[in-house]
């Protein structure tokens, strides 16, 4: 996109524009630096403990450029929970800034990019690396939201981010789209609103902040003429009911992370009639939206919304205990496969191995992710989601595991 359109804003945070050249320019002399100066190589896995910026940007994708994997540290977290997961992981490097440098206690290798990191990467050329990479390459790890015992980080490849977001029907990914960077930076959300604006040449506004603020998200919608939005299910809600004109420039509202509501999404549409609505389902291990549905409009509100069908590249399956298909309208679990797949969890063979299963219904060696997710085909062909086999919930878009 840099070479194709140079002069094309990539990136919006508060007043500051960035273009792509001047994107590209700045994340190929970081890389440059993080490989010549602190040894970051393809294979790594670095932390990056950072508020959403312009600087926040060019770091996740000067990392992507060495060929290491980043891991996004949510700056919300409490300081234990951080140093937990760096520590249980082996993460001994941290990109950061001097404002949360006192939280790291386990990460012997800090790199402030407010300090020495501005002094140094003017010395480095703005060329394009090539760091080598495949498509089975991880590109990040996400580590679930689990409010206690371990959380659990899911290994994603370049091959689960790219066929997410690429070659797809349910997103109008392009030149000409403006997406809000509005969902917690840890999420797998957050891959649709910054990497599927970047890699097609769109605009991603990253609001300040690291939780969607209501108030500031009507806002900034407005302002920068947003196209495209991803709402958890109770953001969208409550949106609907005190916001409506924050979709007044949107032609697709994305609801997920929870049940939608028939209620909310007809009230919208009744406001709006031109707005996409589009109810999506997946997990982090299939990177986010594995299924979704596209609403149509109607007089009354629907009874349900189901979570539709499998985007291109990835399939679902409902399967009984004995991994049986489960006949139309008879509950089963949701199976998941395809290019979304994860490699499965950092550290942690022995939960990888539960999860991520053989899969009988495909080529020798594909594997089936278990969601523990519940559900049940339509005559029509669309799968609706009934509930958990286990005691998992998800409050406000976070999944929610209890010991």
């Amino acid at each position: 996109q840099a070479r194709v359109r140079p002069d094309r804003t990539a990136v919006i945070h508060e007043d500051h524009r960035t273009t792509y050249r001047e994107l590209n320019e700045a994340a190929n002399r970081l890389t440059h630096h993080l490989t010549t100066c602190a040894g970051i190589r393809r294979g790594d896995l670095v932390g990056v403990l950072h508020d959403r910026s312009t600087t926040f940007a060019t770091t996740l994708i000067a990392l992507t450029k060495t060929g290491a994997a980043y891991t996004v540290l949510d700056p919300d977290f409490p300081d234990t929970r951080l140093n937990t997961v760096l520590a249980r992981n082996h993460i001994t490097t941290v990109i950061t800034d001097t404002t949360h440098t006192h939280r790291i206690t386990t990460a012997p290798h800090l790199i402030h990019t407010d300090t020495h990191v501005p002094d140094c990467t003017h010395n480095h050329p703005d060329t394009d690396p090539d760091p080598g990479l495949t498509p089975h390459d991880t590109a990040c790890v996400m580590f679930t939201s689990g409010s206690t015992g371990e959380p659990k980080g899911v290994l994603s490849s370049h091959r689960n981010l790219t066929s997410t977001l690429t070659a797809q029907t349910y997103a109008r990914f392009g030149p000409t789209e403006t997406t809000l960077q509005c969902s917690p930076v840890s999420w797998d959300a957050f891959s649709l609103e910054f990497w599927g604006a970047l890699l097609h040449g769109g605009t991603t506004v990253l609001q300040t902040g690291q939780r969607p603020e209501p108030t500031l998200i009507n806002t900034l919608t407005k302002h920068h003429h947003i196209t495209q939005l991803q709402l958890s299910s109770s953001l969208f809600n409550y949106l609907t009911d005190e916001h409506p004109d924050t979709f007044t420039t949107t032609h697709t509202a994305y609801t997920g992370g929870e049940p939608a509501s028939p209620t909310h999404t007809h009230r919208l549409h009744q406001h709006h009639p031109h707005l996409t609505i589009t109810n999506g389902y997946g997990p982090a291990e299939s990177m986010g939206f594995t299924t979704t549905h596209t609403l149509t409009p109607t007089t009354t509100p629907p009874t349900t919304i189901p979570i539709g069908t499998p985007l291109t590249n990835k399939h679902a399956y409902i399967l009984d205990t004995h991994l049986n298909p489960t006949p139309i309208g008879t509950t089963g679990e949701i199976y998941l496969a395809g290019h979304g797949l994860a490699h499965g969890y950092l550290n942690q063979p022995t939960t990888t191995a539960t999860r991520f299963i053989p899969n009988p219904y495909g080529p020798p060696g594909t594997r089936l992710y278990r969601t523990g997710d519940l559900a049940h085909w339509t005559p029509h062909g669309t799968i609706h989601y009934t509930g958990r086999t286990d005691t998992q919930t998800k409050i406000r878009g976070f999944r929610i595991e209890p010991a």
